[in-house]
């Protein structure tokens, strides 16, 4: 993969994301409560709510507050009733940018990510501009120094898709949505443990960005992570970090 790591890309990202911690909390709840509500309180039965449960552990996000979270979703605690949304844009350069949501008030929302759009150099796309871009899949990506020919053996019998060796030494396993699950966790009972892994939206190609664009671009994905009905965000801009 030339020109950029991208076991820095996902470190770097990871970095961020640890910065923000209070309020990964706030949106994993969310998210925690929008499966509970939709699948049941049940992890053994609700895959949703299954990676909803292990990124809030990932962010050592406490118990109660788990708990809290999937009681509002049963009905049990009241709660906030949530509805989720995506808007889709362009970045600096070009560079394709989903941003899906969850929230009790899309006017707001819709207002406040268009503005965060506008203010940093982007611009906010009708539904469908850019999602084409991506893969919708399961994605796991383990460090350099993995055993790729143990681990692809691994993968293959686990039912992934497809296995990819990344320049940088990172390996990344991609996965159908709902075997994300499944897949993770055969790969772990054969001693593989992927040091990220997430259902995503995955960029058929990507948009390095250098020099001055990179600071406007992150500046960008920053606002828009900032705002609290924002959950997840994903782009085909890359950083040479």
């Amino acid at each position: 993969m030339a020109g950029h790591s991208k076991w820095a890309n996902i470190q770097h990202r990871k970095g961020r994301q640890d910065e923000k911690r209070g309020a990964a909390f706030s949106k994993v709840a969310k998210e925690i409560t929008v499966a509970a509500r939709m699948g049941g309180g049940d992890i053994a039965f609700n895959p949703r709510l299954r990676m909803a449960v292990d990124k809030a552990k990932g962010q050592n996000m406490p118990k109660d507050k788990i708990d809290n979270a999937i009681k509002k979703g049963t009905g049990e605690l009241e709660g906030v009733e949530y509805v989720e949304i995506r808007y889709e844009g362009y970045g600096i350069g070009g560079a394709a940018v989903i941003v899906d949501c969850l929230t009790d008030n899309k006017t707001r929302t819709v207002a406040e990510v268009r503005h965060a759009f506008a203010k940093h150099g982007g611009n906010m796309g009708t539904d469908g501009c850019v999602a084409f871009q991506f893969k919708h899949c399961g994605q796991l990506i383990f460090a350099p120094g993995t055993d790729e020919a143990a681990l692809m053996d691994a993968a293959i019998e686990a039912g992934a898709q497809d296995v990819l060796a990344n320049d940088d030494g990172s390996i990344e396993i991609l996965t159908a949505p709902g075997d994300f699950i499944q897949v993770k966790d055969a790969l772990e009972a054969a001693g593989f443990k992927a040091e990220f892994g997430e259902v995503t939206m995955k960029p058929e190609s990507e948009s390095e960005l250098s020099g001055d664009d990179a600071p406007r671009m992150q500046k960008l994905l920053d606002a828009l992570e900032n705002l609290d009905d924002v959950q997840d965000i994903y782009t085909t801009a890359v950083f040479d970090v």
